[in-house]
């Protein structure tokens, strides 16, 4: 009995320390956020937005109470007000570019698209950023008109709302990367601002990680009837824009059609709400953006940044790009009364968690070799991550939408035995102390 009690001792002894070494598999911080986040407060910013009248990018910039000059101001003050209340722990500034009527056919005069910023610094990585926007602009029927109201509650107030909302809950917190909170302007006139912020970031060095882009957060009914406050979608490109020829002839032989680094973030944004808000239902959508149609992601996507729109399911066109009026019985607008605000601040917390879960983790490895043809198991080897305490391959059918196996290590090389190279796709992810992964890297190099 005596040595039973000892070799029971010693089994549950070396399971505790084993299970001591693996980081715990939720961060209750993460329900912490869900629940700070506010539908009245982002209620009370999207109808100051539309109090602005028109926030059209070339309406009036010297009124204080009317036009894009006065709401952006107010959007920068908000900002000023949440890096206050957290002792200044964010940075908050313009940037802005000329844009002039050569420039594109929306452009009805010359003038400064300007950019809202607040920075909130990483403690360990910098220069590493995730970054959440908004669009500060909104239009009327005619984008050349800026002058007519065009309230824009839905188009773009509840993205901006969203973002505002998202720097109040975290800015309650430290972070090992840097976390960027932005509005962005020029968007109805061809992704102005967001090409200037691109353009800047890479200027300045910036390693982005990824952008969410908030566009339209707080419509439920759409425009065929079908009403939902828990779909949403997430839009991402299958490949980087600016892929080399030799990486896309490589890929005709292993792969990877769907896997690009915008794709992975999709797939982390999309675990990461199954996780810690299984109510919610994010649909994975296998484009850029909607159907022919454009966001505010795009010209990071053009520089080869990882980015992805995150949006309502169900849209009703009837309230977007519209004139405020009433036309053979139907109600044209985007004004407040469509907004659902409960459902806005439900993708604000997805927002926020997801910039919180990567903003807390390491990096990705940078190198992923991947080994194992003709072989009946497959093998994969990466570089080690400063702060990483383990790492995460995972794999799935090459059908798969979603990483659907993993395995827990500590080392940075593996072979998956019995997991054959040919039928499946693999990646690995870096797991930090608190828990929390990296987005995953896809094998970016071939072992011989």
């Amino acid at each position: 009995m005596k040595q039973f009690n000892t070799l029971l001792l010693l089994f549950l002894t070396t399971t505790f320390f084993a299970q001591e070494q693996v980081p715990s598999a939720t961060d209750l911080r993460i329900y912490d956020i869900i629940g700070n986040v506010s539908a009245d407060s982002i209620k009370a910013d999207v109808t100051k937005l539309v109090g602005f009248g028109t926030r059209n990018t070339f309406s009036d910039t010297v009124s204080t109470t009317r036009g894009i000059g006065a709401a952006r101001r107010w959007i920068k003050s908000d900002f000023e007000k949440s890096s206050s209340a957290c002792g200044n722990c964010l940075d908050v500034f313009y940037q802005k570019d000329l844009v002039t009527k050569d420039m594109g056919q929306r452009v009805p005069h010359d003038a400064y698209v300007v950019n809202v910023l607040a920075v909130q610094k990483g403690t360990k990585y910098p220069n590493r950023y995730i970054i959440m926007s908004g669009d500060i602009d909104s239009r009327a029927s005619n984008t050349m008109d800026f002058k007519t109201d065009a309230p824009g509650a839905n188009d773009n107030a509840s993205g901006m709302a969203g973002t505002l909302e998202a720097a109040r809950v975290l800015s309650k917190y430290k972070f090992e990367n840097s976390i960027l909170y932005v509005g962005l302007s020029g968007e109805e006139q061809g992704l102005f601002g967001g090409a200037g912020l691109a353009a800047y970031a890479k200027e300045k060095g910036w390693e982005i990680i990824g952008i969410f882009n908030n566009d339209m957060i707080g419509n439920i009914k759409g425009v065929d009837g079908y009403v939902s406050n828990r779909d949403f979608r997430i839009f991402s490109e299958p490949l980087p824009a600016n892929e080399t020829e030799e990486q896309r002839k490589a890929r005709r032989f292993y792969g990877g059609e769907v896997d690009g680094i915008s794709r992975q973030l999709a797939r982390y944004v999309h675990g990461n709400v199954k996780k810690y808000m299984p109510e919610m239902n994010p649909m994975m959508i296998y484009r850029l953006d909607r159907f022919g149609r454009g966001g505010h992601h795009r010209p990071f996507n053009d520089l080869g940044y990882a980015g992805i729109r995150i949006m309502e399911a169900h849209e009703n066109y009837t309230q977007q790009h519209q004139d405020v009026r009433v036309e053979d019985g139907i109600a044209y607008g985007d004004v407040l009364e469509h907004v659902n605000f409960p459902y806005a601040a439900k993708l604000t917390s997805v927002n926020a968690i997801n910039l919180a879960s990567i903003a807390w983790a390491p990096p990705a490895p940078k190198t992923v070799e991947i080994g194992g043809i003709v072989e009946a198991s497959a093998k994969l080897k990466w570089t080690p991550v400063d702060g990483a305490v383990g790492y995460k391959i995972y794999w799935r059918d090459t059908t798969s939408p979603t990483w659907d196996h993993s395995r827990y290590l500590t080392e940075t090389e593996m072979t998956l035995e019995g997991v054959v190279i040919d039928n499946f796709f693999f990646g690995v992810a870096a797991v930090g102390a608190n828990g929390h992964e990296s987005v995953v890297q896809f094998p970016n190099s071939i072992m011989r």
